[in-house]
């Protein structure tokens, strides 16, 4: 790496890739950092080109206020602008009470600014109406994993183990677009002789290194995990000891999964009998396998359940507690992981503790230094939150998403920030949301301040300034520190990140997400590696710990469960499940199934990546992909217009026609707004358990978009 380069992580996804940051006559240039571990120094092109989001050209660079006389955003001054924000909390606080004041955060935050929202929230405002878009994200592994392991990570071992195992099922993932870096586990892995079974309704770049591709009908993932955990059970191929003396509730998942044979999973999923051999042969086969899920069979509404039985199936064979095996979610938010570690998530508290547990309630509050009593209760999840405004709730303090774009139903999601009394959004860009606001804040990005975040792997790490911000920018510790100011509360709200993240570490220590041991010096030793969580200090708040390294300081735990799960008893649990269908089934009038998801080139809401001229270039719009045989019965040909139709809208795009995708199901990328918004269409329907929406599977119908110049029959 360049020896005046600053050493940080990319802005983007989970894997939080190590990239240096040198800064010269030219502006901000990204180098190499190829001691880091997760990437080894390869980038993508997102985090490659991530400093033209820096640009002045492009992103906020002063406050801006709704005028009441001409309706329009236009520049104010930073004190105008927080006062405005606070006077139309403290406004709808006073005549409607503190619920009727949301707060909606975001995946992308650093630990400092998810704890200090949820601080905020429920002790400036009192309200419990706080959620954030990472519930759009893997909260349904979080709580499947929960319920089975008793502690919810997205990787419970580093992806360094992943080329060491023997097989691997990978559910759900697009990683060759999804996070490019990370594809090279799944190379290794091969080239050492393992297996790679990848599902997927699509042959992605992905799937095309697998020894097995299974491509299920869109929602039908449960049965499909379930009638391979059948053949487990009917082929004798359960690991008997390790049921007996590490788990418990086997009987009831075992007589659930029998319930799902295989010519029964085969009418249902589209996936064949003897595909479904071949996979329980390499998976048993293994001496440790493990199963990877993403978002393909999470956002569902029984995405719980699904991942459960995933997870049942790694418990059923013994690839679960012991080394190079188990069940992991690969994370997508840059800071996915710790944002609903700390406070951000409608019934957490920092830790990852439960907000209606008494003692976790007193912890917190002995921290913050108010009464337990005076903490609200649990909120709203993300969704309903968003439903619920302009109607229980007034007004919104939105930071770092971008609801307009990435919400289900976005269309309806829309319509109720419109209706708002009072909306503020603090971001870097001038995102769609944000153009409904009546106060916008400019805030400082990944780049311009310090920060940590918690990769996929449980890995804390250390984000470094590297550059300044433009002078009319501040950063969102700034704005809650001023709004909390405003709002009666002088101290409690600092804004120095370190400090902010010493009073994490208080709040989190003896939480399931115990930060305690880390330190912003110890992040920063060596080769900035990170440090795992769970990392306990002594009671003293030094960074020395029981379970010691050689210089007796807690050395992290990259590797959970193998001296027992995280329950009570330490064993894991299965649960019994079983196969129901998705919310929204085709039918004559809807006949297609429609999935959505991501390409290499854009990010989420494309809110940022939108904004960089390379990444355009490669993925300028959006598109429908379609089978040829669907495409022939619409009359369409490749690039032209086709309108897909929901019960909850439409979306216009271009035909992406190809033979990689099924008959029966089109896919649409969600990155874009305006005609193409693919989250038009999508089904707000949640799961049970996770309240997550289903995003992945929903019925539509295809109709020839004309064209001025397209002749006519």
């Amino acid at each position: 790496m360049h020896t005046t380069a600053t050493p940080t992580h990319c802005p983007y996804c989970a894997l939080q890739c190590g990239m240096g940051l040198a800064t010269g006559p030219g502006g901000v240039e990204v180098v190499e950092r190829p001691g880091f571990p997760v990437n080894g120094g390869a980038l993508c092109g997102k985090g490659r080109t991530a400093p033209a989001v820096l640009s002045s050209r492009v992103r906020l660079t002063e406050p801006l206020i709704r005028s009441h006389a001409t309706g329009r955003l236009e520049p104010a001054t930073w004190e105008e602008a927080i006062g405005r924000v606070a006077e139309g909390l403290s406004r709808t606080r006073a005549e409607h009470g503190a619920d009727a004041c949301g707060v909606f955060g975001g995946g992308g935050l650093t630990n400092e600014k998810a704890y200090a929202l949820g601080k905020f929230a429920r002790v400036a405002l009192g309200t419990s109406q706080i959620d954030y878009n990472g519930r759009f994200c893997m909260s349904s592994a979080a709580a499947a994993g929960q319920r089975a392991f008793g502690l919810d990570r997205g990787l419970p071992f580093p992806l360094e183990d992943i080329p060491r195992t023997g097989c691997v099922i990978l559910v759900g993932s697009n990683l060759a677009e999804t996070m490019p870096p990370a594809l090279r586990y799944l190379t290794e892995l091969k080239a050492n002789g393992g297996k790679l079974i990848v599902i997927d309704p699509r042959r992605t770049r992905t799937a095309e290194q697998a020894d097995l591709h299974l491509a299920p009908r869109p929602g039908t993932d449960l049965a499909l995990a379930l009638g391979l955990l059948h053949l487990v059970v009917a082929e004798g191929r359960t690991d008997e000891a390790f049921i007996e003396e590490r788990t418990s509730g086997w009987e009831e998942a075992r007589a659930a999964a029998m319930a799902h044979w295989p010519e029964h999973v085969e009418r249902i999923s589209g996936v064949s009998v003897p595909q479904l051999r071949d996979a329980v042969r390499m998976f048993c086969d293994a001496e440790a396998a493990m199963v990877l899920t993403a978002r393909g069979p999470e956002q569902q509404s029984k995405g719980t359940d699904t991942v459960g039985a995933w997870i049942n199936l790694c418990l059923a064979t013994g690839n679960a507690g012991r080394p190079l095996a188990g069940y992991g979610c690969l994370t997508g938010q840059g800071n996915g992981q710790g944002g609903r570690e700390h406070g951000q998530k409608a019934d957490q508290l920092p830790g990852y503790r439960k907000l209606t547990d008494p003692a976790a309630r007193a912890h917190v509050a002995g921290v913050w230094g108010v009464d337990p009593d005076s903490l609200p209760g649990p909120g709203r999840s993300a969704y309903e939150l968003l439903d619920a405004l302009g109607g229980d709730i007034k007004a919104l303090l939105l930071m770092g998403s971008n609801p307009v774009v990435s919400a289900p139903r976005a269309a309806h999601v829309e319509e109720k920030l419109r209706s708002l009394d009072f909306l503020a959004v603090a971001d870097v860009v001038l995102s769609e949301t944000a153009h409904l606001a009546d106060v916008v804040l400019p805030v400082t990005q990944w780049a311009e301040e310090t920060g940590t975040v918690t990769n996929l792997e449980g890995r804390v790490l250390l984000r470094r300034r590297a550059t300044g911000a433009p002078a009319g920018v501040r950063s969102d510790l700034d704005v809650l520190h001023g709004l909390a100011a405003h709002l009666g509360h002088e101290k409690g709200f600092p804004t120095d990140p370190e400090e902010v993240f010493e009073e994490l570490r208080r709040a989190s220590a003896g939480g399931p997400a115990d930060y305690s041991g880390i330190t912003y010096a110890r992040l920063k030793e060596g080769n900035g590696e990170g440090v795992f969580w769970p990392c306990p200090a002594d009671e003293d708040g030094s960074e020395s710990g029981g379970a010691g390294g050689a210089d007796g300081v807690h050395p992290g735990t990259p590797r959970l469960f193998l001296g027992g799960f995280a329950t009570a008893d330490g064993r894991a649990r299965f649960v019994p499940v079983v196969h129901r269908a998705a919310a929204e089934e085709p039918d004559a009038e809807y006949p297609v199934l429609l999935t959505t998801g991501r390409v290499l080139a854009q990010y989420q809401s494309g809110a940022q990546t939108r904004r960089v001229d390379e990444l355009n270039s490669a993925a300028p719009g959006p598109f429908v992909e379609l089978h040829p045989r669907l495409a022939a019965r619409l009359e369409v040909e490749e690039g032209e217009p086709v309108t897909v139709v929901s019960r909850r809208g439409k979306a216009v795009a271009p035909a992406r026609i190809t033979s990689t995708i099924r008959s029966d199901t089109v896919f649409m990328p969600f990155h874009w707004p305006g005609e193409g918004r693919a989250n038009s269409l999508t089904n707000p329907a949640l799961d049970p358990v996770s309240r997550m929406p289903e995003f992945k599977v929903c019925a539509v119908r295809l109709e020839r978009a004309e064209r001025p110049w397209r002749r006519r029959a």
